[in-house]
């Protein structure tokens, strides 16, 4: 009996449901058809999980966007941190560059300083090198051509 009366409930169940989807589309039985295969597809789709709601595909939208913006902003800090030690290394090899560049320079400086201190010191060896061979040859003509004219001394 409780079977019977089961199928009673079920059967009225079904015929109000028909009824409800034929008053709904205005008496077309293909739009309640239509109608009736979107309401079972909702339905399918929430007892399995996937409900497709407006409110539920708002909500996955959002929380989508959430996860985009977080990895985005993720990747802009890391290229941020990456430009930062990229700046960091340039300037230190600037800097680097700018002390090897002043110690090349101060070489130079100091090697020009040598070799200017050497050319002036062989020079100056060369021009009294110079004076005492000519004064001495002036000195020994001197007596030479004194000694021919009867000036010498004896």
């Amino acid at each position: 009996m409780a079977s019977r009366r089961a199928l009673q409930i079920g059967g009225v169940t079904v015929v109000a449901g028909g009824a409800y989807y034929l008053y709904s589309a205005g008496g077309n039985p293909s739009v309640a058809e239509k109608k009736l295969e979107r309401d079972a597809s909702t339905t399918g789709a929430r007892l399995q999980g996937k409900d497709v709601s407006g409110k539920e595909a708002q909500k996955k939208g959002e929380l989508l966007a959430k996860e985009a913006g977080a990895t985005l902003d993720r990747t802009v800090d890391s290229v941020r941190h990456d430009i930062s030690k990229a700046d960091k290394v340039i300037t230190t090899k600037m800097h680097e560059a700018g002390s090897k560049l002043d110690q090349v320079k101060d070489d130079g400086t100091k090697k020009l300083d040598a070799a200017y201190k050497e050319t002036s010191k062989d020079l100056k060896e060369t021009a009294d090198n110079f004076d005492k061979t000519v004064t001495k040859k002036t000195s020994e003509a001197k007596s030479g051509i004194s000694s021919w004219l009867g000036f010498g001394g004896k």
